[in-house]
């Protein structure tokens, strides 16, 4: 069996049929067919049965399949453990992180990464955790610096960061801002700005609110922290946001922490990666790097 029999077996199992599969991968018919068979032979098992309408795959065959995305992914491994040595370098990096913490953790970090990995390429993707984890899953993402969700994945390892309180904000001129004491009923009235509906953060807010009889919040927009956090502090809107993100933004423009305690989240940060793939030698050193920054941002914040 070759490495290049997996992915025909796969475009079989797509297409059904073996001459519209030849087709997709621009082989000749018996030419596919030749691999299939040196797979079975490979396996000692027969992968597909022939249908009136193409082929089906069989328990075997099904079996197989299952396990093909995990060996394009350990080929993948290989070829970039392979690449990085022949190349002479430390690596190229690909990494997901929210919006704050790209912001002052990673970009913090990076400085003294930098310094000693002058050769290292990055790839830096911004979204919230719900969209990073399946690109971390699907290795195209090698790394994720995001909001530690309970483990669901026995192939993710998680290593904590620091913790993260999560505030309701608005402008510095906002009726609630001039208030001594804000509570949940007063920013239940409110229209707010929030990164997305059904993430993480969403959930929790509506689940709080419920609990305290009160309706959920009205969203009146949802968008990045790069454009929510500027709407808030332009407009009556309520915000949601790591209390880090006060000091971060801080210009052009400016927030009111309102300090409603029913309604301070502390999350779990983390950095998160595939358990026994392939990661370069750099990437281990950034992961000690963000460690230590975090320890020392978590001081200058406490």
């Amino acid at each position: 069996m070759e490495l290049r029999d997996i992915e025909y077996f796969a475009a079989i199992a797509k297409h059904g049929h073996v001459g519209r599969a030849a087709e997709s991968l621009g082989l000749s018919q018996p030419a596919l067919s030749k691999s299939l068979r040196r797979m079975e032979h490979a396996m000692q098992a027969k992968l597909v049965r022939r249908t009136p309408k193409g082929i089906e795959l069989t328990p075997a065959g099904s079996t197989l399949l299952a396990e093909v995305s995990r060996l394009r992914l350990s080929v993948d491994d290989v070829m970039r453990a392979v690449a990085d040595v022949s190349a002479g370098r430390s690596g190229h990096l690909r990494i997901g992180a929210g919006a704050v913490i790209a912001g002052d953790l990673l970009s913090t970090g990076y400085s003294g990464f930098l310094k000693g990995s002058p050769n290292v390429t990055l790839k830096i993707t911004v979204d919230v955790t719900e969209r990073l984890v399946p690109l971390l899953l699907a290795g195209e993402l090698d790394l994720t610096i995001t909001v530690m969700e309970p483990l669901t994945h026995e192939q993710i390892v998680q290593e904590h960061l620091f913790d993260d309180t999560m505030v309701v904000v608005s402008s510095t001129s906002h009726c609630l801002a001039r208030k001594r004491r804000v509570t949940i009923a007063d920013v239940a009235k409110e229209r707010w700005a929030l990164s997305a509906v059904n993430v993480q953060s969403w959930e929790w807010m509506r689940r709080t609110f419920r609990e305290r009889g009160l309706k959920p919040p009205t969203i009146a927009m949802t968008g990045p922290t790069s454009l929510r956090l500027p709407m808030v502090a332009s407009s009556d809107l309520l915000g949601f946001c790591a209390r880090r993100a006060l000091k971060y933004s801080a210009a052009p423009f400016a927030l009111a922490d309102l300090r409603v305690k029913e309604l301070e989240w502390v999350r779990r940060v983390g950095v998160s990666y595939r358990r026994d793939a392939y990661l370069p030698p750099a990437a281990w050193r950034l992961i000690e790097i963000l460690k230590t920054t975090a320890k020392r941002i978590t001081r200058s914040n406490a």
